[in-house]
């Protein structure tokens, strides 16, 4: 049940304006209304113009500062690619094509599927597996759970993709019909986010480690404990760092991303200049033929090392919500993009004349005059190639909190200006534990390259299915483009998925074990939301229930204010019925007040409340919007005013229930929050059990689904319900 709000006041202000303007001088010479529409036109055109160029300027600021966030994996992975790779005695055709093959892949991944194709895939400017999974269940009939409702239907305070209208497709009333696919569809999501989390932790464990590792080679007295304890301080200091926000963060690590990404390519021209100038021969994907020609197997297995080239590109869809589309466009084609291009040309060109620095291959291709001030550029570009893996994972679980599929945490926005800004202080230490533990756990960079690789191309096949049913489902793209595009991906990331699981036993056996702990915790919450959900479907109070109940000649209505909360919008939660059933009593101005997030910053006061009667005297139902940048720690007096304040001007006819509110109020005031949970008996089921059980140690751990608002505690009552799993 939505509610229209209309505000009619703008609009005749401005045709006031209009007319008014010229009249003042000259009454005989009103404008016409084409003389109006003309002007009216102009004026549209100007202001059009400097919204153009406002605009522009602020995807330039955004691009500037996607450098400190967004990019930082994937434009420092040349620190890691080759010292990850198991050559044995290279040979410059070996090289060759190994630069062709991470040409090709920035090319085809990071350009075409990821800048061009990816980015248009967004769920209300949010990005990444689990959005674009919540926008298949927006359009189309392929969700489990009744999902909340965070976004609204009004098209001036939020803009959505437009609705399937045509017939739909064969393929989208399939996994509508089948139970099995549906699920199929949640499990590909799920992995995808837990996969991406993986990578979270991953990803700053091996940037700091491989960074700080270059003081071993002119202090190889340095012990590989020394580099881990070091690194562990760095990212512990990093991880505190988060709850200043990515508008803070990215302000101080933009420039030294600036400096990594335009130094990198310059002594990658130096390189290629000094020793191989015919490197860019190898764009030529006929070197790839002759390198698997050549090594076949070898090859093959090679690919889980070149892979780690394209690590952090999931980063630039998943971080969409903290910057836009246009800025990380910008940002990709005309800095990052380039800077990879001949940074790693020019490690190449440098291999080539040193055949056996692999191990080494980024400090050993750096000049010597310059070993000192690229070692600090580099473990800080490493410190801020971490930050955009932890945005993305903030991200994430604040997508699959609010579409109900995990259980709830905090999650604090640190902007005003933009809802994807997000932090969650227990995801972000839950991380820097991972991230610790990876480092002291593995310590050998090239196991982590090994896990790496699994998470980074595992995350990028998932995003290819959801994208082309997004494309088949929402954009009604034809069958025919879509194969265009899902076979060769599915081809190209399928040949990496093969090679990459050949390191399962060789460390990437790490990020199948946290996604397999979060898919259980997810799994776990959704079978318990989803019994739930159905439990308050079945035994919903209706208005006529209500009105039913409150006619018993046993319950009375008790004097007071009571603040019965719900976040059920259509119809009444059914502890309801049980709090009349057995108090008897039920106040005698009660008012079901629901809460309802809105995805602007900040909601008019003239729209943040919405009153309706419920039919039986002195019961209301209550809505009230809030944005993300909206305070909802006022104290409960403001709060009680807000309401009674909306009430009493929606009643301000009704002298009598003015009064009855009065009364009601100067009684006093208590706020009933209801809890149902399962009771798990001995005739439960084994797999009930052990679900159901697991469920409610989640939900008694959880934070509250409702927001602190100040309410004094003696105000506070909670009913709790238990009904049979």
């Amino acid at each position: 049940m939505f509610y229209k709000y209309c505000n009619l006041s703008t609009l005749l202000s401005v045709g006031r304006t209009a007319s008014e303007g010229q009249g003042s001088k000259d009454s005989s010479k009103l404008c016409c209304p084409t003389q109006i529409e003309m002007a009216t036109v102009s004026m549209d055109v100007e202001v059009g113009r400097d919204d153009k160029k406002k605009g522009f300027y602020q995807d330039l600021v955004l691009a500037y500062k996607t450098l400190g966030v967004v990019f930082g994996g994937l434009v420092t992975s040349p620190l890691y690619v080759y010292p990850s790779m198991n050559l044995t005695n290279p040979t410059e055709e070996d090289y060759l094509g190994i630069y062709s093959i991470m040409f090709w892949t920035l090319t085809l991944i990071g350009v075409i599927k990821y800048i061009c194709i990816a980015l248009n895939a967004d769920d209300h400017g949010e990005g990444g597996t689990f959005a674009m999974y919540s926008l298949l269940c927006q359009h189309a009939n392929i969700g489990i759970l009744p999902s909340k409702k965070i976004y609204i239907e009004e098209e001036d305070l939020v803009s959505t993709h437009p609705a399937v209208t045509r017939r739909p497709s064969r393929l989208r009333r399939f996994i509508e019909r089948s139970i099995v696919a549906r699920r199929l569809l949640l499990l590909t999501a799920i992995l995808g986010m837990c996969m991406l989390i993986g990578d979270g932790i991953l990803t700053p464990a091996i940037s700091v480690l491989s960074a700080i590792d270059g003081l071993r080679g002119p202090f190889p007295s340095v012990s590989k404990p020394v580099v881990e304890a070091l690194s562990a301080a760095i990212l512990i200091g990093l991880f505190l760092l988060q709850k200043y926000g990515t508008s803070k963060v990215s302000f101080i690590f933009s420039p030294i991303m600036a400096v990594w990404t335009f130094t990198t390519p310059i002594i990658g021209i130096y390189s290629i200049w000094r020793y191989y100038p015919g490197i860019f021969k190898a764009l030529s994907p006929h070197y790839i033929v002759m390198f698997f020609i050549t090594n076949q197997k070898r090859g093959w297995q090679l690919l889980g090392g070149t892979v780690l080239c394209i690590t952090g590109a999931e980063a630039m869809f998943a971080d969409l919500g903290h910057f836009s589309k246009r800025s990380i466009q910008i940002a990709f084609l005309t800095s990052i993009y380039p800077s990879l291009v001949l940074t790693y040309a020019g490690q190449t060109a440098y291999l080539i004349n040193n055949v056996n620095d692999f191990s080494d291959g980024f400090y050993k291709f750096v000049p010597r005059p310059v070993y000192w001030p690229m070692f600090v550029i580099a473990t800080l570009a490493a410190i801020v190639a971490s930050q955009s893996l932890i945005s993305a994972t903030f991200s994430v679980i604040k997508q699959s909190v609010a579409l109900d599929y995990f259980p709830r945490v905090k999650v604090v926005h640190t902007s005003r200006n933009k809802e994807g800004e997000v932090y969650s202080p227990e995801t972000n230490y839950i991380l820097m534990l991972f991230c610790v533990g990876a480092i002291l756990g593995f310590g050998d960079g090239k196991n982590i390259g090994n896990a790496f690789g699994v998470v980074v191309i595992m995350v990028m096949l998932i995003t290819t299915i959801l994208l082309s049913l997004v494309m088949l489902i929402i954009w009604d793209t034809h069958v025919v483009l879509v194969a265009l595009y899902f076979v060769p991906f599915l081809i190209l990331e399928g040949t990496y998925v093969s090679a990459v699981c050949t390191k399962i036993l060789k460390g990437g056996w790490m990020p199948f074990a946290v996604s397999l702990l979060l898919a259980l915790i997810m799994f776990g919450w959704y079978y318990g939301r989803q019994r739930k959900a159905e439990y308050e479907m079945a035994n919903k109070v209706t208005l006529e229930r209500l009105g039913e109940l409150l006619a018993g000649p046993d319950v009375h209505r008790i004097p007071g204010l009571c603040f019965f909360y719900s976040n059920m919008q259509d119809w009444l939660t059914p502890v309801l019925a049980h709090y009349i059933r057995n108090l008897r009593s039920l106040h005698k101005v009660t008012i079901f007040l629901t809460l309802r997030y809105l995805l602007v910053a900040k909601v008019d006061a003239k729209d943040r409340v919405a009153i309706r009667r419920l039919g039986p005297n002195g019961v209301y139902g209550c809505t009230i919007q809030y944005g993300y940048a909206d305070p909802l720690d006022s104290e409960e007096d403001e709060l009680t005013g807000l309401v009674v304040g909306a009430l009493r001007d929606y009643i301000t006819e009704e002298e009598e229930e003015v009064a009855l509110l009065e009364e009601a109020r100067e009684a006093g005031v208590v706020h009933v929050r209801g809890k149902m949970r399962f009771h798990i008996g001995k005739d439960t089921g084994f797999f009930d059990r052990i679900l159901l059980g697991f469920y409610e140690f989640l939900h008694s751990t959880c934070r509250s689904a409702l927001p602190a608002l100040g309410i004094p505690l003696q105000q506070r009552v909670e009913i709790g319900m238990l009904y049979k799993a």
